[in-house]
């Protein structure tokens, strides 16, 4: 049907006549002071709309009463914006997609959009998506805001993009004046019309006009300072603290406002709002805001680094004192969801839950994100933000809405980007911009939206946060970093010995920046210490500790100006680089060799290898890190993983720097007795007597994926990653054919390595069905399976309650039957057709295919005595 086939009507002749008609895609947006204003112009609508064929769709969202009433051709929709922003928008444009052409539609007053959001910026989006969406549908809308109730970051968007803007006076009678009518025209079109017996007429009497535009309170000029829901909040909020704390005003009114603010800029989400009026101030709310860049809820990560700060520093003056302070920013959450829909990339991103072609629609949606603008407002808040750091290295950290909560972690999911902050400032801001795209367009990374769609949280609102923190440390030369980062468990899934209390928790540490203890190093170790036993280490020998310890640090350049990564003998060897003796031993054997040789060291030349034995055993920092995470732990009522990083003073004192607090989600934090067996060799499948990882178990196994060593370690590194990619397709066909069946993936060397020379390069949404991982150490005679504790790999096998162990099949205790998989039929085609060519490689055997009908195949883990047992057993 073409435009010319509608014929619209406001059901007012008087105002058809002054906006020349109003035509097929028209936005009309009245202004008003009184929601009854707006019932009488939607009453007239309604009764002409009635009088035609075209359907007619009522959007009923606010606490006001209904306007349109119930009859037939009404098609009432009361979806409930507090259900999240991308909810609402999807429904209201689902609904309007249903219509089709042509519809007449009434909106609620608008008003309490931004109120139910907190937000001005995100009523203008809403706005900016849905009138053009029903422009294109060729239809006729009515829309209503409150006057001197919007920011410019509502009336701007509203004002550029509607077809038909008009303001409401009622004084006495109601006037109508158009604003703005696009494509029209007259010589009264603007001026102020008295409505009287369904007719307009122009009202040019100076006495009137004066008398009626000065009783609307006008907002008056400098209009892009007027204050909206938001800053009206916190501005109402700083007057009640400092009339509080004058005794002019009851303790009851700052709590309330306290209420007010913590859904629009801390949390809604549940649990975390209930530890935050527990631990944070309205002082404290208020300290984000001063700090805080756009509108919306600080994320997250934020949140969990705000909290544990404030948890720490309430616990005891002497836990206070160790804290470094911080001095981050906070972009809010609002100013992702506008990046979107300025950049004209939320069309292309919302389909990703919706089409076939999913990956490659986000694909689209990270393009166009990386070469999006900003609008200036949030430019000039940038540049100072980047004037304030000066020339400070800092990070830009992901901090979405869902990310670091009760239930899902989002560990390594998300970017966060380090920027040296070198240079000229127009290529620092420039870097900047960088990091902040970087960070938005991993919300739409394939493990990103893999993790969300297993956890059934594509549909939820996902906005970006961003937590701008400086990066704790000193330079020392070019370098920069802190000498000592690790993360931290306060329950250790990892006990490899039976002096290990699982409950006091366990940390990590690495020399230099944190990114060592956080992302998977495939060329080095880090230092795991069980907080109730930290000399009780995995290694049994100083060769061992030496063999095992960490060579390489992560720093920032800041002549090359980027984060980089060294051999930590040369990292110190170019400058004094602070009170090394805390964190590293000398190799006293290697020391001798050389005075063997004729080549004495000489302090600080000699070898240094980083262990922290002085840190661990000269100072508290033990005690502390323990004292830290139990606190954490208690409050939470939950086990928490955090982020920390530790610098000293000229006087070797340490500082903490809270820089990351999360929920760990770990499954069974109790232990199990697990039966006596005794296994007979012929019923023997695996045996394992080194790393196990996670809690002990009894479990009968339905399914073998077994890589095959000697094959894999033949293949060249292309044909690695295409074994890696058939292992996603095996997992996900076989979590479609038995959704609960217990998997055991068996495989070469370090599974989720960068470096397919150690390992299999899976990603962890590869293998994500699978219950037990085994990593079989034959890669390469000097590789260890690194127990990654920290890890962003590591966290996930945690928090869904994976199995891993090492095997080392040339070591006493360690066995494993080959043979019977290679031997066994392969069901690898029947689960993938295609994969055709790597039949020798990767074989799938089902255990029903193994066992006579009175066996079944168990396996037991007992993890504090570090071992693992599969088998045939008699039901």
């Amino acid at each position: 049907m073409s435009m010319d086939s509608y014929h619209f009507s406001t059901g007012l002749p008087g105002l058809d006549h002054i906006l020349r008609g109003t035509l097929p895609g028209d936005n009309v947006v009245w202004q008003i002071d009184d929601i009854s204003d707006y019932q009488a112009l939607v009453t007239p609508y309604i009764e002409a709309a009635l009088k035609t064929a075209q359907p007619i769709v009522y959007f009923h969202f606010a606490d006001h009463a209904q306007l349109v009433p119930d009859t037939e051709n009404v098609f009432t929709y009361t979806f409930r914006p507090e259900e999240g922003f991308e909810t609402f928008v999807d429904n209201v444009h689902k609904a309007i997609r249903d219509a089709g052409r042509g519809a007449y539609y009434v909106f609620d007053c608008l008003s309490e959009l931004a109120d139910c959001w907190y937000s001005d910026e995100m009523l203008g989006n809403f706005f900016k998506l849905t009138c053009p969406y029903l422009f294109d549908m060729e239809t006729l809308a009515y829309f209503a805001i409150f006057r001197n109730h919007h920011s410019p970051r509502a009336l701007d968007p509203i004002t550029e993009t509607t077809q038909l803007f008009l303001e409401v006076y009622r004084h006495k009678d109601i006037y109508i004046r158009p604003l703005k009518v696009q494509h029209r025209y007259s010589t009264t079109m603007n001026m102020l019309h008295r409505w009287q017996d369904d007719d307009l007429s122009p009202v040019s009497d100076s006495v009137v006009i004066s008398e009626i535009l000065t009783s609307a309170q006008w907002s008056g000029l400098n209009s892009d300072r007027r204050p909206g829901f938001w800053e009206r909040a916190f501005l109402d909020a700083h007057e009640v603290m400092d009339e509080v704390q004058e005794g002019l005003r009851p303790e009851a009114d700052a709590q309330e406002a306290y209420q007010t603010l913590l859904p629009m800029i801390i949390t809604r989400d549940k649990p975390m709002q209930d530890l935050a009026q527990r631990y944070l101030t309205l002082s404290d709310v208020l300290d984000v805001r001063r700090r805080m860049i756009g509108t919306g809820l600080i994320g997250g990560k934020a949140v969990g680094m705000l909290l544990a700060r404030a948890i720490v520093k309430r616990s005891s003056d002497a836990l206070a004192h160790v804290l470094e302070e911080h001095d981050s920013f906070f972009i809010g959450s609002d100013i992702f969801y506008t990046y979107l829909v300025r950049n004209g990339i939320w069309w292309t991103r919302s389909q990703r839950r919706k089409s076939v072609d999913f990956y490659e629609n986000a694909t689209r949606s990270r393009r166009l994100i990386i070469t999006g603008s900003f609008p200036q407002r949030t430019l000039r808040q940038f540049e100072e933000m980047i004037d304030y750091f000066g020339q400070s290295p800092f990070i830009v950290r992901s901090s979405s809405l869902l990310e670091d909560n009760f239930g899902n972690a989002f560990a390594g999911k998300y970017e966060s980007v380090f920027c040296a902050n070198q240079g000229p400032r127009s290529q620092r801001i420039e870097d900047f911009l960088a990091a902040v795209r970087t960070v938005y367009a991993s919300s739409m990374s394939e493990r990103a939206l893999r993790y969300r769609d297993r956890r059934g949280m594509l549909d939820q609102d996902e906005q970006m946060g961003l937590l701008v923190m400086r990066v704790s440390g000193k330079a020392f030369g070019k370098y920069f970093y802190p000498p000592v980062a690790g993360v931290g468990f306060s329950f250790n899934p990892y006990a490899w010995s039976k002096e290990i209390d699982p409950a006091a928790g366990v940390i990590r540490l690495v020399f230099g920046l944190g990114t060592r203890a956080v992302d998977r190093s495939d060329d080095d170790y880090t230092r795991v210490i069980a907080l109730n036993a930290p000399e009780r280490r995995p290694e049994h020998s100083f060769d061992q500790v030496k063999q095992y310890s960490q060579r390489r640090v992560d720093y920032i350049d800041l002549e090359a100006n980027h984060l980089t990564s060294g051999y930590f003998q040369d990292v110190v060897s170019d400058c004094d680089p602070l009170p090394i003796s805390l964190t590293t031993s000398l190799d006293r054997e290697a020391i001798q060799r050389a005075r063997q040789r004729g080549t004495p060291h000489t302090q600080p030349s000699a070898p240094q290898v980083i262990t922290f034995e002085r840190l661990i055993k000269s100072t508290s920092f033990i005690a502390t890190m323990q004292d830290i995470l139990s606190t954490l732990h208690k409050a939470y009522d939950y086990p928490v993983d955090i982020e920390f990083t530790v610098n000293f003073d000229e006087n070797d004192q340490y500082r903490i720097n809270l820089v990351q607090c999360r929920p760990l989600q770990v499954q069974g934090t109790t232990e199990i007795t697990l039966p006596e067996t005794e296994v007979k060799d012929e019923d023997r499948i695996i045996a394992s007597r080194s790393a196990v990882v996670g809690q002990s178990r009894i479990t009968a196994i339905d399914t073998f994926i077994y890589v095959v060593p000697e094959v894999y370690g033949a293949l060249p590194v292309s044909a690695r990653y295409e074994i890696a990619r058939l292992l996603g397709d095996v997992n996900r066909s076989l979590k479609a054919h038995n959704e609960k069946g217990v998997t055991v993936l068996l495989g070469p060397g370090r599974w989720g390595t960068q470096s397919p020379s150690l390992g299999i390069p899976v990603n962890f949404s590869d293998i994500n069905g699978v219950s037990i991982l085994c990593e079989i150490v034959t890669m390469h005679e000097n590789l260890i399976p690194d127990v990654s504790l920290g890890t962003h790999f590591l966290n996930e096998l945690v928090e869904v309650n994976m199995l891993y162990l090492a095997l080392f099949p040339s070591q006493t205790g360690n066995y494993l039957n080959e043979k019977l998989f290679l031997e066994s039929k392969s069901e690898l085609l029947t689960l993938v057709p295609s994969a055709g060519k790597w039949t020798d490689a990767v074989k799938v055997v089902y255990a029903s295919q193994l066992t006579q009908k009175s066996q079944t195949i168990l396996l037991t883990a007992n993890a504090q005595e570090q071992e693992v047992n599969c088998f045939f057993a008699e039901n």
